[in-house]
């Protein structure tokens, strides 16, 4: 069957600051939009816009910390189980040279949402260290089911357009044996959630679908949504100032990721979400 053909419109905005109201992704995209439209947003600004920042200097490693950051993830995962499990090349390589600060963010994943998260070798629990200044990182959004329906009812109510509102959170939805499952705390009823270290191993013998959906305001066919994100997923990958990862936004700016300011990141032009229109007939 033949993939029908998407129409993009980028929703581009200024960089969302900490605290500051994700209503700029509304008022983006809402001259944009038509009914029957799908908006998808990134889960990174809606996560900064709501406070959901954690200064990670602040930390004091643990010894379990620790051990999971200098050798479970660095010579574990990086030289025995990441080779054997065939994963990314570029992460193995980025695994091999964890710095010292990692012992820190392995603190903040147990905090926050316990060793089988922590015991991820990367990406865990969709803790995001791009995107966010300094040594500041943002934690999954609060309540996202709540904000993808209070947007969608405000542009409904601004501009009379319906619109399917869905958050997406750039790690992956897995599919073994017809089950779908993510290693993320939380996703859309009919992905199993919040499987941590068993997700991601299990994922290796499964197939990826795509980006995970975290939210939608309204239900859809599953399906649809999985294509929908990673359709989303792969424009932004090409943007030209795709911070994917926190080595994509050094890269970026030229600077250690810690010497990344707001005023850095509010230099650029920022794609917090894309509108996927469906082709008509």
């Amino acid at each position: 069957m033949k993939t029908p053909k998407y129409k993009i419109i980028p929703v581009k905005t200024g960089y969302i600051k900490p605290n500051e109201s994700y209503g700029v992704i509304i008022d983006s995209a809402k001259d944009l939009v038509e009914d029957g439209d799908y908006l998808v947003i990134s889960e990174t600004p809606i996560a900064i816009a709501q406070g959901r920042m954690v200064d990670e200097a602040s930390f004091k490693p643990s010894y379990l910390a620790t051990f999971l950051a200098d050798i479970w993830s660095k010579y574990i995962w990086g030289y025995i189980l990441g080779p054997i499990l065939r994963i990314k090349q570029r992460t193995i390589k980025n695994l091999r040279n964890l710095p010292p600060e990692a012992r820190s963010h392995k603190e903040v994943v147990l905090k926050y949402y316990g060793l089988k998260h922590a015991l991820k070798p990367a990406s865990e629990a969709g803790i995001d260290l791009s995107n966010a200044p300094g040594t500041y990182v943002s934690l999954l959004p609060h309540e996202p089911q709540k904000v993808v329906e209070e947007i969608a009812q405000k542009i409904s109510k601004n501009v009379a357009k319906e619109v399917v509102v869905i958050i997406i959170d750039t790690d992956a939805t897995y599919e073994l044996l017809g089950m779908k499952f993510t290693s993320l705390p939380l996703a859309v009823k009919g992905i199993k959630a919040d499987f941590g270290i068993m997700g991601y191993l299990l994922g290796r013998f499964g197939r990826i679908i795509g980006p995970t959906p975290l939210a939608i305001s309204k239900p859809q066919n599953m399906e649809k949504v999985l294509k929908i994100a990673k359709v989303a997923d792969d424009y932004q990958n090409q943007n030209e100032y795709s911070m994917k990862t926190v080595y994509d936004m050094g890269n970026t700016f030229d600077k250690e990721v810690d010497a990344v300011t707001i005023e850095m990141l509010s230099s650029i032009e920022h794609t917090p979400a894309v509108i996927i229109r469906e082709p008509k007939g």
